[in-house]
């Protein structure tokens, strides 16, 4: 990478892009760990999901669009609760949350977790029972803490001793007793971008470890009697690949569990290991399936808890990106199409970072193909660019395209069902898109399309 004024994304110029991307052989095969499974390329050329074809979706809902493959969601969800037989499984809803993919996970078998007011107004008014929803957040308000309470939210993730002492005055004062788990941030370096990684010291959630507030924390909930503490909770990060930080993680965790047996008396019958299971954007990356990380999980745990003369406690996951990020692509049409002289093609699509902000935030990779046609073109070095005002509007930052890709086409980039809507905006006052769900030949908008009347709806000026 040759060094560039404008910094290192500028820098990144040139026909190979990265080492890891390879000219494919057919530009126009799928990967098939990269796509919803029930993507595939038709007869005709086109994509197409469950049986629809995409340049039927975009001329019935419109581009940009999320389109969900809503049996890969439900066989994902089936997946993790076959491997984690004996477990609750939490889907992580700040990945992606509306009311029909409640109903979703409801149906398969899932608990929810939730991390704010509105992500827990929206399970409820989705009828998702309150006592299979967790609540997280490290600034609940009292308005929210009095919400869940209320509602009999299932169990409450403290991260604060502000938080506790909120939560016990509403539970004095309605004469409940909440359940919670205790958030413990254990110093784990999780490999994984910084904006993402959570248990490391220098970050906001949860209580330390290496400080000793965590064990302050549990002892003060023990020692007042108010609220019912079920155990420990730990999240080390997000898009992970590597078990040894789990490990790492269950040890440290696992050791407060022991101090607390011996100093109170009192083993803690529940332990989350959080979620943060990585996904395949790209070639280069290998997740594990749930099946092996159920496997792994498990040996950490039974491990350490034989090495403290622990019972094993009852465990808790919380797969949110695992399960619904692979189940999703974004369809886009192309509107302009400009080569650069010895450098890349950048193609603009109807959509970017108002939809898709993780490319620009976490320097995050992504894949894409022309979905409309099959090409006999050759292969070009593209950069998939969206329509917003900035030079960092960038979707795709690399990947190979055939070389007559045109205005007019469809370009659809998968893997974006995590974080892709639940981030989404209105930068440069463009509407955010529907999300569209597909299933046994049959579509239905399941998120509809914001409108501009819909953006004015809140100017009040």
């Amino acid at each position: 990478m040759r060094a560039h004024e404008a910094g290192a994304l500028h820098g990144d110029i040139g026909n190979r892009g990265p080492a890891w991307l390879r000219t494919p052989v057919d530009v126009n095969a799928l990967v098939p760990q990269l796509w919803p499974r029930h993507v595939e390329r038709g007869p005709a050329g086109a994509l197409t999901v469950a049986g629809l074809d995409v340049r039927d979706l975009a001329a019935e809902f419109g581009t940009a669009a999320y389109v969900l493959d809503e049996d890969d969601l439900r066989e994902r969800c089936r997946e993790f609760r076959a491997a984690f037989p004996d477990a609750d499984v939490y889907y992580a809803g700040k990945a992606f949350l509306c009311r029909a993919v409640v109903r979703m996970i409801a149906e398969e078998g899932l608990f929810l977790d939730v991390c704010t007011g509105g992500e827990l107004a929206t399970a409820l008014s989705a009828g998702m029972p309150p006592e299979r929803i967790g609540f997280h957040g490290n600034n609940k308000s009292v308005a929210e803490l009095t919400r869940a309470v209320d509602a009999g939210v299932g169990r409450i993730i403290v991260d604060s001793s502000t938080e506790i002492d909120r939560l016990s005055a509403l539970a004095r004062e309605r004469g409940v007793r909440p359940r919670v788990l205790l958030r413990v941030t254990v110093g784990v370096e999780a490999h994984t971008h910084e904006f993402i990684a959570t248990a490391h010291e220098d970050q906001k959630f949860g209580f330390s470890l290496a400080g000793g507030t965590a064990a302050a924390a549990a002892f003060t909930i023990l020692d007042e009697d108010v609220l019912e503490l079920r155990g420990l909770h730990s999240h080390i990060g997000s898009q992970i690949f590597d078990a040894s930080g789990f490990e790492v993680s269950a040890r440290r965790v696992l050791a407060l569990q022991a101090q607390i047996r011996d100093a109170r008396g009192v083993e803690l019958p529940e332990l989350d290991l959080g979620g943060g299971f990585g996904i395949a954007y790209t070639t280069q990356d290998d997740p594990a399936s749930a099946h092996d990380l159920a496997k792994r999980l498990r040996k950490i745990v039974d491990g350490e808890c034989a090495a403290e003369n622990l019972a094993v406690p009852h465990l808790s996951v919380e797969p949110g990106r695992a399960i619904v990020g692979p189940a999703v692509f974004t369809l886009y049409e192309v509107g302009t199409v400009k080569g650069l002289d010895g450098l890349r093609t950048y193609v603009s699509v109807d959509g970017g970072m108002s939809d898709n902000i993780r490319t620009a935030l976490y320097d995050a990779s992504y894949s894409a193909t022309v979905a409309n046609r099959a090409s006999t073109a050759e292969p070009m070095l593209a950069r998939v660019v969206g329509k917003h005002c900035e030079s960092g509007d960038i979707v795709v930052k690399d990947e190979f395209l055939p070389a007559d890709v045109r205005p007019g086409d469809l370009v659809a980039v998968p893997g974006t069902g995590a974080y892709c809507r639940s981030m989404a905006s209105n930068y440069n006052h463009v509407p955010r898109p529907p999300v569209v769900a597909v299933r046994d030949g049959r579509a239905r908008v399941i998120v509809r399309r914001e409108t501009e009347d819909d953006l004015l709806a809140l100017d009040v000026g």
